[in-house]
């Protein structure tokens, strides 16, 4: 265009500034407008315009400075576009190591920057060329800056110290022994014959308050925030969000496969065996915890700083990155849930609820996305019915348990050890059960008969009872496989005996009460009581005077032969048997040697004063006499030790004969008795 042509091209009509009236306001602009799109027109052209209408109209005054930034903004955006062409990513030659070349990403970041405001610019958005090398230069950038956002992500990203997480997570081991015995197989991993093992379960852990993990670098926070920040005001947010997403969703899987948990169907889960299965649920349970106190929370104030200045993206990309975190984990809980019931799975299943529902608590407030919290709703509702179906069934499986061989020395069977272990540890989640057991209906079922208030008792309380109370019907039933009277007594106290210690040593006894304890001890006193009657009467009956005489000088020496040596035989059968016979706590076994002694020594002690002197001086008379008063107290120290041992006739001497030493605090405790198991 010849310099002419552009004066001619923005002639306007001589005026006055007087002779303009506001409503000329628009055609003044529109020439201004006109003015500014001729910038690419010669130099001289310009500087003809700026001296015709610098004085032209006051309102036109500052012309001069709109023509001259819009030369300055011209330059600045051909300079820009270099910048960036110069590193276009298509280009085979050159390529921009962001973190290695700090000052030529901030130059190519202030291009960007420059870019943008030139398309703010009036007079650039007037000029279709310049729009168009302004958009496809910001395509190029943009697709520069999405590679190194995702690539500085990528290299950033702070692997878990699964040690040092674990090493935080504080743990409370719960043991419980089981001792030989023969139960049915729902009790078997607790159980075996002929063996005795510790089972263990981990319960109560938890993160150090003080515990936080950085996911990403520090140093390049700042550098993605750069970036983040220049793809909005582009336009480009969706690229941006989605390669956030992208590259956190996989850090995070990434992250659970290091915690212990990893992406199976839940047709895989469920084919687990229970012992590799119990190491996952241990695992899913310190995942979900690390999940929300370090995955989640990391991740949330990273996208607080990456994208601060927009909360709808900030939601987005936390929303969208936490969701495959969180199902995934969910989707273990659902296959846990809906897998096959068994007793041992219990305990996992309750710390698996425990730890869920303080986990939703934490979603509701972190995460936005309503469906996530929904599923999670669903899946804590899923793993309490299991709990409870689980609870329900093991009560069921103590009332059914079926083992028709007996114990051979009347110990405390595997079913009592196991039960009893197991509840004791349970207590540990009195809270969370009484809460799923809140609206049983069968909670008192069967416990009207008992001499307790059901009306003060928590719902768990109440199951516990009746729980208690299957396995005392059971053991009744078990009972009955002795033919031995004396030896079901001895069985019935050591079983009854260890339930009551357990109630009374732990959190039981608050839960079930003093009268439950007191009812129970009285029971064992019954048995005790029912054991002498059965077990001693007939070597009593050997002791009375019925059918001797009516003193010692009219008695038949036949007669009294006859009395001594069944009372020996009677005594010998008793001893080899009852030294056999098992009761494993020493107070209990103390206090039946203790009632042996008080209702035989003083009839033996009378029988033999009074009768003893007509044998003595007799042809064998250490064939009838065998004992005096004073072995006998020393032999009952044999019983109940569970080793068998047999008498040999060798009046006064113990040397002879096949019996371990016994207590040697049997005489100091001769005022206590089966009462005082109850103190």
């Amino acid at each position: 265009m010849e310099p002419s042509e552009g004066l001619n091209a923005f002639s306007m009509p001589t005026a006055t500034t007087s002779s303009l009236e506001p409503a000329d306001d628009d055609r003044v602009m529109a020439a201004a407008q006109q003015i500014v799109n001729s910038l690419n027109t010669p130099k001289e052209v310009r500087e003809n315009m700026l001296s015709i209408f610098s004085g032209f109209d006051n309102r036109l005054s500052n012309i001069s400075d709109l023509i001259s930034d819009s030369a300055s903004t011209g330059v600045r955006f051909e300079a820009a576009e270099k910048v960036i062409l110069r590193w276009n990513p298509d280009a085979s030659c050159h390529s921009l190591r962001w973190e290695d070349s700090p000052d030529e990403a901030a130059e190519y970041l202030s291009a960007i920057d420059e870019i943008l405001k030139s398309v703010v610019n009036m007079s650039v958005r007037s000029d279709n060329e310049i729009m168009d090398r302004a958009e496809t230069s910001l395509q190029m950038a943009m697709s520069r800056l999405e590679d190194e956002f995702r690539l500085i992500l990528i290299r950033n990203s702070v692997l878990l110290d699964a040690e040092r997480l674990y090493g935080s997570i504080r743990k409370v081991s719960l043991s419980f022994a089981v001792n030989e015995g023969e139960i049915d197989e729902e009790f078997e991993s607790f159980a075996q014959v002929g063996s005795e093992r510790e089972c263990f379960h981990e319960r109560g852990a938890s993160l150090g308050d003080d515990l936080c993990v950085d996911l990403i670098n520090a140093d390049a926070v700042i550098e993605l925030k750069e970036i983040a920040d220049r793809m909005i005001r582009s336009g480009y947010e969706k690229e941006c969000v989605q390669a956030y997403c992208n590259v956190r969703r996989d850090a995070l899987n990434e992250c659970l496969l290091i915690l212990g948990v990893e992406k199976l169907s839940i047709e895989e889960i469920q084919k687990i065996e229970w012992k590799s299965l119990d190491e996952k649920m241990k695992k899913w349970i310190q995942a979900v915890k690390i999940t929300v106190r370090v995955l989640l929370s990391g991740e949330k104030r990273l996208c607080d700083q990456i994208f601060d200045g927009s909360d709808s993206i900030k939601e987005i990309c936390y929303n969208e990155t936490a969701k495959g975190c969180i199902m995934q984990l969910l989707n273990f809980g659902e296959a846990v849930s809906i897998g096959k019931r068994s007793s041992e799975k219990l305990f996992r299943i309750l710390d698996m609820y425990d730890v869920l529902a303080d986990a939703l608590l934490d979603f509701k407030m972190m995460v936005m996305d309503e469906f996530v919290c929904t599923e999670a709703k669903g899946v804590l509702a899923e793993l309490g019915d299991a709990a409870k179906g689980t609870f329900m069934e093991f009560e069921n499986a103590v009332k059914t348990e079926a083992s028709k061989i007996p114990m051979h020395n009347g110990e405390i069977h595997p079913l009592t050890r196991y039960v009893m272990n197991y509840v004791t540890l349970l207590v540990d989640y009195n809270e969370v059960l009484n809460s799923l057991l809140e609206n049983d209906e069968d909670e008192a079922n069967g416990l009207h008969d008992e001499d307790i208030e059901l009306e003060t008792k928590t719902p768990f309380a109440k199951r516990l009872l009746s729980l208690i109370l299957s396995l005392e019907s059971n053991l009744e039933e078990k009972s009955k496989l002795y033919e031995d009277g004396a030896l079901r007594c001895i069985f019935l106290m050591n079983n009854i005996l260890y339930i009551v210690q357990k109630v009374k040593d732990s959190e039981l006894r608050k839960l079930l009460g003093d009268n439950w304890v007191r009812k129970r001890s009285g029971q064992i006193r019954q048995y005790a009581t029912s054991y002498l009657r059965a077990c001693w009467i007939k070597a009593l009956h050997c002791l009375k005077d019925e059918g001797i005489g009516s003193s010692s000088n009219n008695a038949s020496k036949v007669t009294l032969k006859e009395r001594f040596k069944s009372f020996n035989a009677c005594f010998e059968e008793t001893y080899r048997i009852q030294t056999g016979w098992k009761v494993p706590d020493p107070q209990l076994r103390e206090e039946l040697r203790l009632s042996i002694s008080e209702k035989v020594l003083p009839a033996y002690r009378s029988f033999f004063g009074r009768f003893g002197s007509r044998l003595e001086s007799g042809r064998h008379a250490g064939k009838y006499i065998k004992y005096t008063p004073d072995d006998l107290e020393n032999y009952l120290l044999d019983l109940f030790e569970g080793s068998p041992l047999v008498l040999h006739h060798s009046t006064g001497n113990k040397s002879d004969m096949k019996v371990e030493t016994g207590p040697t605090c049997f005489r100091a405790t001769r005022n206590r008795s089966i009462r005082s198991l109850i103190d």
